[in-house]
């Protein structure tokens, strides 16, 4: 038995998320399904994270065991070849130890939020960035996110339904830029809460906005409270870039 680890990337407008689900298309589905496809064995698709309805991904790592040898080549393009037309693609794949575990194994993962911010709608965009009409300010949403670094208990930007077993993360890096009418957010933490990195784009967007001051991130941060977050973004701007080991 040979464990791999797979990188791959997708758009996910058509996939219900990650996660296999009874009667919904699934990211994990299409790829448990192309690997029967090319080698005959059903096997068990493990994600580093397992991204909402709508997320995207760069840099998704997952990790498989089979049972018969293959070329890394042969892995990723038979995979490839059975994926067709989901927009789900292998970048790479390679031979790991046995106790590597995609999940369990990351130290880091990074995340990034793309606002497009333009008055005209989008076409090209369109499901794949938040399009945000109203004036940003990326600055003020730059000094806001600086109250997010560090280890806290993130109550406020967790979703009602995350199973985390607490709510303390350590964030090690946020940032905000602007790059033309494109403004991004970029995240990164050895793990994070369900939703929380799409909770934190919604608040700095009030802060864009001048509806918050900088500072009002901190306060609802420390406030512990779900019902101080600002609305949360939607899944269409966040893209899962990498995960780190």
């Amino acid at each position: 038995m040979t464990r791999w680890k797979l990188t791959i990337e997708y758009d996910g407008r058509r996939f219900a998320g990650w996660q296999r689900q009874a009667e919904q298309p699934s990211v994990q589905a299409a790829l448990e399904d192309a690997i029967l496809a090319f080698c005959g064995e059903r096997v068990t698709v493990h994600g580093a994270g397992r991204t909402d309805a709508g997320v995207h991904a760069r840099g998704q790592v997952a990790h498989i065991d089979l049972a018969r040898d293959w070329t890394a080549k042969t892995v990723r393009d038979a995979v490839n070849a059975q994926l067709r037309p989901a927009p789900v693609s292998v970048l790479n794949a390679e031979i790991v130890p046995a106790n590597f575990e995609a999940r369990f194994s990351a130290v880091r993962r990074t995340y990034r939020y793309e606002i497009v911010n333009r008055r005209s709608p989008l076409t090209i965009d369109a499901g794949l960035a938040w399009h945000v009409h109203v004036p940003l300010d990326a600055a003020a949403m730059d000094a806001g996110a600086r109250f997010l670094l560090g280890k806290h208990d993130f109550t406020t930007f967790r979703a009602a339904q995350c199973q985390a077993k607490s709510p303390v993360r350590t964030l090690d890096e946020i940032g905000v830029t602007r790059d033309g009418e494109r403004v991004v957010i970029n995240v990164a933490a050895r793990s994070f809460l369900h939703s929380q990195v799409r909770a934190f784009a919604g608040s700095l967007k009030l802060v864009g906005e001048g509806r918050w001051p900088p500072e009002e991130v901190g306060a609802a941060l420390a406030a512990r409270d779900r019902a101080r977050c600002g609305p949360v973004a939607p899944p269409d701007g966040l893209y899962l870039m990498r995960v780190d080991y």
